[in-house]
């Protein structure tokens, strides 16, 4: 055996699971933000809180493509983190959904207030890394 070559030890292993924990935690935080970013970032008044997506929303069509491909991020994200396609699919068809009811006029403003798909997607990641975690 050349003295260079470095033996395998098993608790490598559990060094690189806890690196893979932070990286899906920190891949979370990330999801988190832009969802609070886009949803949820502003406290108004009458409304309650709202993010950057009705304020985009304002835009006509432009503001509603720029929130959606924003908006991909998560499913992207979610997919690079193992969840399910069946997941995947439910997380774009809430960005579907979004930017499709979003960019009618008025009316899109204020269903991207209450709609808020970026939380809907960062619940269904929660669910699948907590699910994952028990298991």
């Amino acid at each position: 055996m050349n003295t260079n070559e470095e033996r395998f030890d098993e608790s490598d292993l559990s060094d690189a699971s806890e690196l893979f924990d932070a990286a899906d935690d920190a891949a979370l935080d990330r999801a988190r933000a832009l969802a609070s970013l886009l949803d949820d970032g502003v406290e108004l008044p009458i409304v309650g809180k709202v993010g950057l997506d009705p304020a985009l929303g304002l835009l006509p069509v432009s503001g509603d493509i720029v929130s959606g491909v924003l908006s991909l991020y998560i499913p992207l994200e979610a997919a690079r983190l193992g969840v399910p396609m069946t997941k995947i699919v439910k997380m774009l068809g809430n960005v579907g959904v979004d930017v499709a009811v979003g960019s009618v006029p008025v009316l899109g403003t204020l269903f991207d207030i209450f709609w808020r798909a970026n939380r809907r997607n960062v619940n269904l990641l929660e669910e699948h890394l907590d699910a994952e975690k028990t298991e």
